[in-house]
């Protein structure tokens, strides 16, 4: 099976108020502001923990996806990203035609820096934009400029990047349908072949959900989520991006491959603090805060914190949740007839294809969709 590698970037100048990402700010490492010195080495231990999986991951297939992630992967040196990816090239070998992405906040590049980041290998940008309101970007607590966003992508393309994509958000209190209609314009007009579009999840810890707690700020109805969801489908699919993923919509051959070997259950080793590999149906995931990460690795402890062996029922489990939220569906023959009987409902009701039913598939329509989680639940009863 092809090997992917995820690589996380623990580091953000200012944590985001709905961000419960495993990302730490100079200030909470204690380091003032200063990134360079939280991440000093920091590459270094990068490369030594993918010697540890050159070591223990028996595949003679060459590298075929790569992601840099975060917290804010480009607030690193584009030659210190390089290095990590010379020494996976070294070790494992890159597929012809590898993806490499890196995620992006649009105020931490210039078009120098997206140059050297390209002429490093990578290949695929994906910026954070969320939303091209201000209100609804001061209530995520964001801190770039919408107008970066368009220079960014522009600047990308120009420098070479063919695949280049945004991350929206839908679903922020505050945001009326006409700001998200808005947003919707704004990314579908710059020059990208990618778009992700998350409805609002208010996570446990974070300052958005003290604010929710307090009545601050209200979180919108299920139902004005849903007609945004809609929206986008609409519109996007009439600009020439098509879904590929519940909450991925793609130009023609712009589709994300490092997700897509995530959904298909593919085998991935992630690098750095809060990483999570599966290898062989083997997940594990290393010790959480940079701090642990680099202290196991300087004294040559290996990083991984936990493992589990998934048994053949949360291996079947994760396919239909993941297959699910595919175009192709699932297989029929791959589920329960009891499983079919209760699908019924939904068959007759519009949320399931009749066609691809008869086709032997079981795939979502636009309304099904929304109710994605409810029909993974009938087949997994």
């Amino acid at each position: 099976m092809p090997l992917s590698f995820y690589i996380h970037i623990p580091y953000c100048v200012k944590r985001c108020g709905y961000c419960d990402f495993n990302t730490y700010t100079p200030g909470e490492l204690k380091a003032g502001s200063d990134i360079a010195q939280v991440s000093n080495g920091y590459i270094d231990l990068l490369i030594q923990e993918s010697k540890i999986a050159r070591s223990e991951v028996s595949t003679s297939k060459p590298i075929s996806t790569i992601f840099f992630g975060g917290g804010t992967p480009t607030l690193m040196e584009p030659a210190d990203l390089g290095r990590v990816l010379k020494s996976l090239e070294a070790d494992f070998g890159f597929a012809q035609d590898i993806e490499i992405t890196i995620e992006a906040n649009p105020d931490t590049v210039t078009k120098a820096k997206l140059n050297q980041l390209l002429d490093t290998g990578i290949n695929r940008i994906s910026f954070g934009m969320q939303s091209a309101s201000s209100h609804v970007l001061k209530t995520l607590d964001r801190t770039h400029n919408p107008e970066n966003v368009i220079k960014a992508t522009t600047w990308a393309r120009e420098v070479g990047f063919n695949q280049v994509s945004v991350d929206l958000i839908y679903g922020t209190p505050g945001e009326s349908i006409a700001d998200w209609d808005q947003t919707i314009d704004a990314a579908l007009a710059l020059p990208i072949t990618h778009i992700s579009a998350y409805a609002l999840i208010v996570e446990n810890g974070t300052k958005l959900a003290a604010e929710v707690k307090r009545g601050e700020i209200i979180i919108p109805d299920e139902d004005q989520t849903a007609d945004k969801y809609l929206l986008a489908d609409e519109k996007f699919t009439k600009a020439g991006f098509n879904w590929y993923e519940l909450s991925n919509w793609a130009k023609a051959g712009g589709e994300c491959r490092h997700n897509i070997a995530y959904w298909q259950g593919s085998n991935w080793w992630g690098l750095g603090p809060g990483a999570h590999s599966h290898i062989d149906g083997k997940r594990f995931w290393n010790v959480k805060h940079p701090t642990a990460y680099r202290e196991r690795l300087i004294s040559s402890t290996s990083p991984i914190m936990d493992s589990e062996l998934l048994s053949d029922s949360e291996k079947e489990s994760e396919r239909v949740m993941l297959e699910i939220r595919l175009p192709e569906g699932i297989s029929k023959s791959s589920v329960t007839s009891a499983a079919l009987l209760r699908l019924e409902s939904y068959l007759t009701g519009g949320q399931l294809s009749a066609q691809d039913w008869e086709l032997g598939r079981i795939s979502l329509t636009l309304s099904g969709r929304l109710m994605a989680d409810r029909i993974v639940r009938e087949i997994l009863l």
